[in-house]
C-alpha cells in the first residue's frame, strides 16, 4: 500500500515500511525490526535491539546494499506516475554521495534537541563560544567562527539547494550551531534573513546559561518579535559543586533570572539535565538539588524537561577524571522523570545516540 502525502510518500509492505521525502530520498525503512535512517549526508544509520538497544552506522558496501534493495522495492511496488520518478531517479551511490550535503554545510550538524531532528538547520556560527565543557567532544573539530549576513545568505541558499521539495518535510528552523543565541546585534540580520525566507516557521537554537544572563530582558523580546520561539538552555544540573566539575562556567541558580527573562518575553524553554553525570559519587546531590532548582523555574505546559542519559565521551577531560559510572542510568532517569511529572512539567528523553540529521 502507498500513501501519498504532500511531504512524504510511504510504501507499506507488510513487514516493511519505506517513506521516501519529495526528493524522493529515503529518510526511513523498517524492515523486520531492524531500523535504517538516512541522513542528509548520505549515511545510513542502523537501530536494532539485542538484549539492549543497538545503534550503528553502516559501512560503504553494507549502506549501498540497503539503499539498492529499498530502490528495487519501490521499482516493484510503487505505482504512482509522479512519486515513482521522484523515487528512481537516484542510485544507491548517488543517495550515499556526500558532496551536496557538504556544499550546504562546512561543518555537520553534531546534535541537535531530540524534537528539532525535523528542523531546517542553519548555522549562524560554527562552532561553540566556550568548546570547554568536561563532557562535550561535539565541536572540537572546529573553531567559533560567525557568519556575515552575506555569508549566511550563501548558506541558506546551499541548504535550499540541499533540501529540495525534501524541505516540505521539516518544521521549524534550528538556529546552530552550539551557541549562535549567544551572539549579540550581529544576530539580528541574521534572524531577519530566517525570517524572509521562513516566514511561517518558529526559530529554535541552544543558549548557554553562563551568555544568557548577560542578555537584558528585552533583547529576549526583540529575538521574540523575529521568530525565536524556544530556547534551549543546557542547565546540566542544579548541584554546583557538579557543574564546576563538568568546566561549565556559572552558577545553577542564575538559570531563575534568564529563566523569568526568556519566559517574559513569551518564549518556551527547553531545560536539559545529564542524568548520570558525576557518578556515584555526586549521584544524590545531583538529583537533589537539579529537582529542586526545576521547581523553581517558572515553567509551563509549553516548556520540556530534557533528561539526557549521560555518555562518557572517551578522551574528554571528564573521562580521565576517571569518577565511578552510575551503574543503572536507565532506572535513575526513570526516577528523576516521575519526580518531574509529579511537579507537573513535562518531561521528554534525550539520547544524543539517537541523533540522525
Amino acid at each position: 500500500m502507498e500513501l501519498l502525502r504532500l511531504e512524504a510518500t510511504v510504501l507499506s509492505l507488510g513487514d516493511r515500511v519505506l517513506s521516501f521525502d519529495r526528493e524522493g530520498r529515503p529518510y526511513h525503512y523498517f524492515r523486520q525490526g531492524l531500523t535504517y535512517k538516512r541522513s542528509l549526508d548520505g549515511s545510513l544509520h542502523l537501530r536494532y535491539r539485542e538484549e539492549a538497544r543497538k545503534r550503528r552506522r553502516l559501512g560503504e558496501g553494507e549502506a549501498l546494499e540497503v539503499y539498492g534493495e529499498i530502490l528495487e522495492l519501490a521499482e516493484a511496488h510503487l505505482q504512482d506516475p509522479v512519486r515513482r520518478a521522484e523515487v528512481l531517479r537516484w542510485t544507491p551511490e548517488a543517495l550515499l554521495d556526500p558532496t551536496p550535503y557538504r556544499r550546504a554545510y562546512a561543518w555537520p550538524v553534531s546534535i541537535l534537541p531530540p524534537d528539532a531532528y525535523l528542523s531546517v538547520v542553519l548555522q549562524a556560527t560554527t562552532g561553540c563560544t566556550w568548546n570547554r565543557c568536561a563532557f562535550c567532544s561535539f565541536y572540537q573539530d572546529r573553531p567559533f567562527q560567525k557568519r556575515s549576513p552575506e555569508a549566511f545568505r550563501e548558506h541558506v541558499e546551499r541548504v535550499l539547494e540541499l533540501l529540495g521539495k525534501g524541505r516540505l518535510l521539516r518544521k521549524g528552523v534550528f538556529l546552530g550551531d552550539g551557541n549562535a543565541l549567544a551572539l549579540g546585534e550581529p544576530l539580528l540580520p541574521l534572524l531577519e534573513e530566517v525570517r524572509r525566507v521562513f516566514p511561517q516557521e518558529a526559530i529554535l537554537g541552544f543558549l548557554d546559561l553562563f551568555t544568557g544572563v548577560r542578555k537584558e530582558p528585552f533583547w529576549w523580546e526583540r529575538l521574540k518579535a523575529l521568530g525565536l520561539g524556544r530556547v534551549y538552555v543546557g542547565l546540566e544540573t542544579g548541584h554546583a559543586p557538579l557543574l564546576a566539575l563538568l568546566n561549565k562556567p556559572g552558577h545553577p541558580r542564575e538559570a531563575l533570572s534568564l529563566g523569568r527573562s526568556l519566559k517574559g518575553a513569551g518564549l518556551s524553554l527547553g531545560v536539559i539535565l545529564l542524568v548520570g553525570a558525576g557518578g556515584v559519587a555526586y549521584a544524590e546531590a545531583h538529583r537533589r538539588e537539579s529537582l529542586a532548582l526545576l521547581a523553581e523555574l517558572p515553567l509551563g505546559k509549553e516548556d520540556v524537561v530534557y533528561l539526557s542519559p549521560f555518555q562518557v565521551e572517551p578522551g574528554t577531560p571528564y573521562a580521565a577524571l576517571g569518577l565511578e559510572p552510575l551503574p543503572q542510568v536507565e532506572e535513575e532517569l526513570a526516577a528523576w522523570a516521575s519526580a518531574l511529572r509529579r511537579m507537573g512539567l513535562r518531561v521528554a528523553r534525550y539520547d544524543i545516540r539517537e541523533f540522525v540529521y
